[in-house]
């Protein structure tokens, strides 16, 4: 559904977006993840049409962003970080105002208006002017109007941005139940929305792709996490931790004693295969008791700093310096 490759964003000498490359599958919704200043809104107002790449393609439902962007503008629904609102309108009467911009049939443009307004929780507030709203209201205005032509893909600029908790909520079951219907791609630097909202993410870091993938692909370490009891008073920890040293990819084991007086075995391995079967089998022949048994995973915040701190955490390989956005 969206193809990107390459795409790169240059002002003057920086470089806002350097060569980004990703796709996203019909139905998904994929998190778009980065620091303040990463090229998030860039990267998005490129897909959106609203500024040329300088180099590279990106493609929406078959079109191209460069050479049929009437064709992608008609595909998407776009929330921008500063939603395009007029607030010298009412609600109801921009809503309408957006519907028929956006080419819905005269006699279905309230119907259509007063759908959108009511799934974004703002029906009772049709009448107001939209200069009166509070931040929250004027956030979900915006959204009614990216979701009022029933898109094919949506574009969402931190959608939640001076939402109250309660907001939150409801605008994420919204937007959940978008999903499989809609492509969604979610920019954020906050990592609930993504783990509440999303199937797969894009880290991206100084204008770059740091890492992409399922969010159970990117948290799971290549290894497993086992804890025993040893029959005896004590065990020698190389004891313990020899049979699983000789299994093929293994790179490191490290064992300690957890209060519990349980033995907690930690093992990295240099391939992606699940080694668990064998590690039980170690276990039985050597007849110790299996307490637990886990692929070993990193919490997504140690996995997002780890990407975008200038010194990477042990977990994940480095990403090394880029040039500056």
């Amino acid at each position: 559904m969206i193809q990107v490759e390459g795409l790169t964003k240059r002002y003057a000498r920086n470089v806002a977006v350097d060569h980004v490359s990703f796709s996203v599958e019909k139905g998904q919704i994929v998190g778009f993840l980065g620091p303040n200043g990463a090229g998030k809104t860039t990267t998005m107002r490129m897909l959106t049409c609203f500024m040329p790449p300088s180099e590279g393609t990106a493609s929406i439902a078959g079109f191209d962003v460069v050479k049929q962007p009437l064709e992608v503008k008609k595909r998407i629904g776009y929330l921008p970080e500063s939603p395009p609102l007029y607030p010298d309108m009412e609600v109801g009467e921009y809503l309408q105002f957006v519907a028929r911009i956006k080419g819905i049939p005269e006699k279905e443009v309230l119907k259509r208006s007063e759908e959108a307004a009511a799934r974004c929780f703002v029906k009772d507030v049709w009448s107001k002017l939209i200069g009166k709203l509070s931040k929250g209201y004027r956030q979900r205005v915006g959204l009614a109007q990216a979701i009022i032509h029933n898109p094919e893909v949506l574009i969402l600029d931190e959608p939640t941005s001076g939402f109250d908790p309660k907001q939150i909520l409801e605008t994420r079951d919204l937007i959940k139940s978008l999903a499989g219907d809609h492509t969604i791609v979610l920019s954020t630097h906050i990592l609930q929305e993504v783990e509440a909202m999303c199937e797969s993410l894009v880290i991206i870091n100084k204008g770059k792709i740091a890492k992409s993938g399922t969010i159970e692909d990117l948290t799971r370490r290549n290894g497993a996490l086992i804890e025993v009891s040893v029959p005896g008073s004590s065990t020698d920890e190389a004891v313990l931790t020899a049979p699983f040293a000789k299994l093929d990819g293994v790179n490191a084991v490290h064992a300690k004693l957890t209060a519990q007086g349980l033995w907690r075995v930690d093992i990295d391995t240099a391939s992606s295969a699940d080694i668990r079967p064998q590690l039980a089998q170690i276990v039985l022949g050597n007849q110790w008791n299996l307490h637990r048994l886990d692929s070993t995973e990193v919490s997504l915040h140690d996995l997002f700093l780890s990407l975008t701190s200038p010194v990477a955490a042990p977990v994940v390989e480095a990403v090394p310096e880029e040039t500056q956005q």
